[in-house]
């Protein structure tokens, strides 16, 4: 299950974003990977996702593959439209 998504907080993601994507990722049995330009990153690691240097207005696609993916597809988008309350 692929989906874009984009950066929506002004900040782009930094630790506190990471550690929230990395959590809520987690949570789930899927495998989950967040692609940016030439960048596949393991969406369960906080260092994966900072290296990717995800900035304000940045597209990425969200890849989700498992029992669970439609459920982590749901959190993770959510989140990444609430800008992580930001």
């Amino acid at each position: 299950m692929k989906k874009e998504i984009t950066i929506l907080n002004e900040t782009g993601i930094h630790a506190r974003p990471a550690a929230i994507i990395s959590k809520t990722a987690g949570e789930f049995s899927s495998e989950i990977f967040i692609e940016f330009k030439d960048k596949v990153v393991n969406a369960k690691s906080i260092m994966n996702i900072l290296s990717a240097g995800l900035q304000k207005g940045d597209k990425a696609m969200l890849t989700i593959t498992g029992e669970d993916e439609a459920e982590a597809m749901m959190a993770l988008e959510e989140l990444f439209n609430s800008s992580f309350g930001e």
